[in-house]
């Protein structure tokens, strides 16, 4: 996935509310099934002073309610969120209301659920253990359709897009290289990714064949040259 070539940052705050006061307030959607972090969202963002919390949505279901009823700028969202969980939520959220923008919060820092996320339509991804320093500029970037990813999972996006961009390796390729430099066999890597074993070697005989590289420790070094193993 091409990316967006300027991902918007951590910046200064002072400007990013002067500048978001101009306009109007932006309303907001809180959707995550946990009700303590949903209040905990809410009382970061009820003390910006251009930021509305028009609504919060504990499933999938409500959430689709809120945003009809509501027509909110940006939805903060939760991907592990019932009946089901996955980047491909936020594809039917932008269909069923394109002028929504997403905004993922995630203690999911996997890279490529990153990439999915964004390539579906997520204009930010932020960690929640972060979200007191960055949601608040994540939401304005996103009311404004502009990217925003927490630098430190940005910092891993880049690694994962080098491998892919430089050496020609797919998105899933790219992670099965990850896990398995890491050190996982590839029954845990199947696991880990919700493949079967044999699809992980396949993968694996491809990485082996786009990289020359014969060994795990082979593996392990271009890894480590690439940054893929600080992620």
């Amino acid at each position: 996935m091409a990316l967006q070539p300027h991902l918007r940052l951590a910046s200064d705050r002072s400007a990013e509310v002067d500048g978001a006061a101009v306009g109007a307030r932006i309303g907001v959607v809180l959707a995550d099934d946990h009700s303590l972090v949903r209040r905990g969202l809410r009382q970061l963002l009820e003390g910006e002073p251009d930021i509305d919390i028009l609504a919060e949505a504990d499933d999938l279901h409500s959430l689709a309610e809120q945003m009809e009823g509501h027509g909110p700028q940006v939805v903060v969202l939760d991907l592990h969120m019932p009946p089901r969980s996955g980047p491909e939520t936020i594809g039917d959220l932008r269909e069923r209301a394109p002028e929504t923008q997403v905004v993922v919060l995630t203690v999911e820092e996997n890279p490529a659920f990153a990439q999915r996320a964004l390539a579906a339509g997520a204009v930010g991804f932020v960690a929640k253990d972060l979200a007191d320093a960055e949601l608040p500029d994540a939401i304005r970037a996103a009311a404004r359709g502009e990217e925003y990813v927490s630098p430190r999972i940005s910092a891993k996006l880049d690694a994962l897009n080098r491998a892919m961009t430089d050496d020609r390796l797919t998105p899933r390729e790219a992670e099965v290289l990850r896990l398995i430099a890491l050190g996982h066999t590839s029954v845990e890597v199947a696991r880990k990714l919700h493949l079967s074993p044999r699809t992980v070697e396949t993968h694996r005989a491809h990485i082996h064949r786009k990289l020359g590289l014969a060994t795990r420790a082979e593996l392990v070094r271009f890894a480590l040259r690439r940054g893929l193993l600080a992620i």
